[in-house]
Order: structure tokens, then C-alpha cells, then sequence
């Protein structure tokens, strides 16, 4: 869910890097635009990455230390060369819809970048080839609960490693907002007193446009009372039941915000988290709904007097005792061929280029706790609060019908948060499409 921007001064940074890099042939000609490793080294893997995770980031200290790394790895592999196939950052969704197709006509690449999200999908078409012989079991038991959920099988098998995530928090102004609401009803109340206390702020700021992300981010409140959005067989079950009650209180829940004042009524039109960050160097917004990948950037943006004033907590629940949830997206590696060496040398580039070494070059969230504690990137006490809320991390359903069911109830959370209808109304309709689309793949 991170955003990139690639403005003119960027995009020549980055033209620098990738002229740097063919010019010298990346140390010794051993990485160039489309390979890690020597041109005629013996054995060959296929690789496909995301722009991002590449040498070729439009993040100029990412693409430094893919540099590095995978300049480092060709050197201690030099029978092997990777033939890259990148794909661009704002094409990774409809690529993971081409990987498994290519996958179910035995034509994906030898490894490659999957989505989290997506794994238990390449998992149900037998896609992934297993990697846990490569990895060593108390890697595998170390990982976040969410994690293991979706990369180990039901046959215990380690189908994918997912090396980075994120979670969602809300983030205050503790002068305006001392203590941190526990509620939904406090983060209302707290968000008009300090509307109260400075008028030039907007009390509470959330993702509500047509996006992902407004779907992703308010799950949170979804989930944390027990909710559901499919069963055992991929159907959607959020309409039913005791999770119909749940959706319809998390869409009032929204509906209060605004209908109260603690949200404006054009967070129906938010829909990228940089406009949090906007608001905060502005000093318009008291509190927001927003990612852990947004502290760093306000760190750097804020000046120091003003930083110190915000802190993050955990996303309020409905009621005091309910269980605190929060979104984690992230990528993983997979390995899609049957050759035995090449599934070990996507688990040894897993290992060596992004596992603990990419989390320090992107600062995305390890996986497994113990990395926290080695890397020195996460020693900052905020990681010790990313770290907790990574316990109660809910990763999105791995099912065909899921993409439909985010689009609906992207349109519900709008419709309701316009008052174009009613959060009875709203949830019918996003149920009926949903069950359609979910009827129609399943013919």
C-alpha cells in the first residue's frame, strides 16, 4: 500500500543510477538492467521482481542498496546469472493476475515477487513449489501468526516467504489528543475536542474514497469484532449472520464520524495516504488513520518540535474488551519451477537479499520478531510498537471473489459516507454483486 512519486528530479536521479549501473557493468559486469550475474555463467534462473525491489527504484536509496546487494550475491554465486523481468510498480496487481495464469500453463518464470495477498490462490492451483528444506524450521516457526497462516499449506509446507509487511495505526497529535482512544466513541469525542481546542484542525482523517485502501484500512474495525468476509470455500459470508451486524456497525461507525463533525464530510473523497502527511506538515488534522510506512516520511518532513508531538497507537475497537486488529499487506518471494536447484537458489536469494537485508534497505516491517532485534535499522523504540501490533496483524483472504468484494464495499463505504444510502442499503448491494461475481467464477 506505499505510495510512490516520481517527479522530474527523481526520475533523473534514477536515469543516473541506471546509466551508473550499465555503464560499469554493475562490479565487473556482473548486474546490469536485466541480470544479476556474469552473461555466461553456466546456470540460469529466470527472476521476476517489482520495480521497487530492484536496482532500478525510483527511491534512489533503495536502488543503491538493491545495487549493493545484488552485487554482492552475484559475486558469491558466479555460476549462476538471474535474467530479470521487471515489473513496474504501478502494474504489480494486474502482473500478479498474468503470473497465475501464467503459472496454470507452466510458462511463470523460475521465481518471483507474489503478493501476500495472492499466495493462497497460487497455493490452491499447486503453482508454488515448497521452499521449507531451505529454510530452517525455527525461520519458519518465527513468523508473525498472519504470516504462517498464509505461506505454510495445509500440509505444513512452506510454499512462499513473505519478507516484508506493514500494519495499519492510528497516528495523534498528543497535544491535542493526550491520550490514545480506546474506542470508537472516544476516538469520536477526542477528535471534537480537539476541534475544540484549535479550529484550523480536522478532528479524525481516514481513508474513504474508491480505493483499496479504504477497504484494507477499515477492515481493522470489521475484524475486530469477530468478522469474516468468506468461509472455508472462498464465499462471501459478510453479509450474513452475526458478520452482517458487524459490517453495518463498522459503516455507522464511519457514518458517526462524519455525521458528528470528528471527520470531514470530503474524507469520502480520500483516497492516497499522502494526503494525511500533507495535513500534518500543514497542522490541519488532530488525528489519522494511516500506515507505519508514513512515520519515517513525517519524521523527515516535520520540523523536530513538531514531530515530537505526534505519536501512534493502536486502531480503537467498538467496544473496551474487543480484540485490536490492523491490516498487513507485503510481499513474498515463490518459486514456480520443478528444478531442484533452481528452487534452492530462489530460497538463497530470498535469503541473502531481501530477508532482514531488504528490510534494512526499504525499512518495510520484518516478518519474524527476531529480526527486529538483530537489524539495526529497527532498533528505534516506534518498532517496538510496530512489532505488537504485528500480533494482531489480519492479512486480506487469499480467494478469487476477494477483488469484488473490496470494489463493493469500496462503493458501500462511499455511498454511506455521502448519505446516498443507508448502511442497510449499502451493504445489499455490495452483498448481491459479490455473491454474483462469486457464482460466476465458480461456474
Amino acid at each position: 500500500m506505499k505510495r510512490w512519486a516520481a517527479g522530474p528530479a527523481r526520475v533523473a536521479i534514477v536515469l543516473l543510477v541506471v546509466f551508473a549501473v550499465v555503464g560499469c557493468g554493475g562490479g565487473g559486469g556482473v548486474l546490469t538492467l536485466d541480470r544479476i550475474g556474469r552473461e555466461d555463467a553456466p546456470k540460469t534462473m529466470t527472476l521476476q521482481l517489482n520495480n521497487s525491489y530492484t536496482h532500478q527504484s525510483s527511491t534512489p536509496t533503495w536502488a543503491d542498496g538493491f545495487e549493493r546487494l545484488f552485487t554482492k550475491f552475484a559475486e558469491d554465486h558466479p555460476d549462476w546469472k538471474l535474467e530479470l523481468k521487471i515489473v513496474p510498480d504501478e502494474q504489480s496487481t494486474q502482473a500478479q493476475a498474468r503470473l497465475l495464469e501464467q503459472a496454470r500453463a507452466g510458462r511463470a518464470p523460475d521465481c518471483a515477487n507474489v503478493d501476500s495477498f495472492v499466495v493462497a490462490q497460487f497455493i490452491e492451483q499447486d503453482a508454488l513449489q515448497p521452499m521449507d528444506e531451505y529454510f530452517d524450521q525455527e525461520e519458519i516457526d518465527g513468523l508473525f501468526p498472519f504470516v504462517k497462516d498464509v505461506v505454510v499449506g495445509d500440509d505444513g509446507k512452506l510454499y512462499a516467504y513473505w519478507w516484508a509487511t506493514d500494519l495499519r495505526l492510528l497516528y495523534r497529535r498528543s497535544d491535542l489528543v493526550p491520550e490514545a482512544p480506546r474506542t470508537w466513541d472516544e476516538l469520536i469525542r477526542a477528535a471534537q475536542e480537539a476541534e475544540q481546542k484549535d479550529s484550523k484542525v480536522d478532528g479524525y482523517l481516514f481513508n474513504g474514497g474508491r480505493w483499496e485502501g479504504t477497504v484494507f484500512d477499515n477492515l481493522a474495525h470489521f475484524w475486530s469484532q469477530g468478522g469474516e468476509l468468506v468461509d472455508g470455500q472462498g464465499k462471501p459470508i459478510f453479509h450474513e449472520g452475526q458478520n452482517r451486524e458487524y459490517m453495518l456497525n463498522t459503516m455507522e461507525f464511519l457514518k458517526e464520524a462524519v455525521d458528528s463533525g470528528a471527520s470531514p464530510e470530503r474524507v469520502a473523497t480520500i483516497k492516497d495516504y499522502s494526503e494525511f502527511e500533507s495535513a500534518a506538515q500543514a497542522g490541519t488534522v488532530a488525528m489519522f488513520q494511516g500506515g507505519d510506512f508514513q512515520y519515517p516520511p513525517l519524521e523527515e518532513s516535520l520540523p523536530p518540535e513538531e514531530f515530537k508531538k505526534w505519536e501512534v497507537s493502536f486502531i480503537p475497537t467498538m467496544n473496551q474488551g474487543d480484540l485490536q486488529r490492523t491490516g498487513t499487506g507485503g510481499w513474498t518471494m515463490g518459486a514456480f519451477s520443478d528444478d531442484p536447484e533452481k528452487v534452492e537458489m530462489c530460497a538463497e536469494f530470498t535469503k541473502e537479499v531481501y530477508v532482514g537485508e531488504g528490510n534494512q534497505v526499504t525499512g518495510q516491517l520484518p516478518t519474524n520478531p527476531e529480526i527486529f532485534e538483530q537489524e539495526k535499522k529497527f532498533q528505534d523504540p516506534i518498532y517496538d510498537t510496530f512489532r505488537e501490533g504485528l500480533k494482531e496483524g489480519e492479512a486480506r483472504p487469499g480467494v478469487p471473489v476477494y477483488p469484488e468484494i473490496s470494489n463493493q464495499l469500496q462503493i458501500a463505504i462511499g455511498t454511506v459516507l455521502t448519505g446516498e444510502a443507508t448502511p442497510e442499503e449499502a451493504l445489499d448491494e455490495a452483498a448481491d454483486a459479490s455473491m454474483a461475481a462469486y457464482e460466476q467464477q465458480s461456474n
